[in-house]
């Protein structure tokens, strides 16, 4: 189906573009969302009348969104979740989540304009993009951490899982005596004068 676009849509076209897109994309997405019009006559017509105010419009948003830009823009959001000692979340963060802790912050972000290709789903530092109008986006940092300690170690750098493996490496191993039936204790090796009386 062959649709004008209202406003411009990453990888498809700008505004005013008459592009061709697969029907239930135009059907369920870019015609219910006002985002644009079938490309028949009647349509161009209308387009072509009212382009002046569609650019003037999308303009005004774009300004706006903008001046929330500079203040989103780079922001670090620090998430405390129950995660595995592999770092595997118990769950997972979602752009709802992330929506209602920018909300916290005092940042009006709606969830759908918050681009996450899957949910987040271990422990870390990652970026995420917000994109607050089609032609503006910006980055924010997520810190997803078990403890406020841990956010802190890796808001410096610090591999947490990394340091946690090392430290496992590091303990006590006990030696294992061949012979032995499970839950039987080892006997005490014997002492050098003790060997000599025997």
């Amino acid at each position: 189906m062959e649709v004008i676009l209202l406003e411009r849509i990453e990888k498809l076209g700008t505004i005013g573009d008459v592009v061709r897109v697969k029907d239930g994309y135009a059907r369920n997405f870019l015609l219910p969302r006002k985002k644009a019009l079938r490309a028949n006559e009647a349509n161009r017509k209308v387009f072509e009348a009212n382009r002046e105010k569609i650019e003037a419009q999308n303009a005004e948003r774009r300004s706006d969104a903008e001046k929330d830009a500079k203040k989103v823009d780079g922001l670090k959001i620090q998430l405390i979740r129950q995660a595995s000692n592999t770092g595997q979340l118990y769950g997972s963060v979602s752009a709802r989540d992330l929506a209602e802790a920018l909300e916290a912050e005092g940042h009006k972000v709606a969830k759908n304009q918050i681009v996450l290709d899957r949910p987040i789903k271990a422990i870390g530092v990652q970026d995420v993009k917000i994109a607050l109008h089609p032609e503006v986006s910006v980055t924010i940092h997520v810190n997803i951490a078990r403890s406020p300690e841990e956010a802190e170690l890796q808001e410096q750098g610090v591999d947490v899982m990394a340091e946690m493996f090392e430290k496992d490496v590091a303990g006590f191993t006990e030696e294992r005596v061949e012979g032995l039936e499970p839950g039987e204790i080892a006997p005490e090796p014997a002492e050098e004068g003790e060997q000599a009386q025997a």
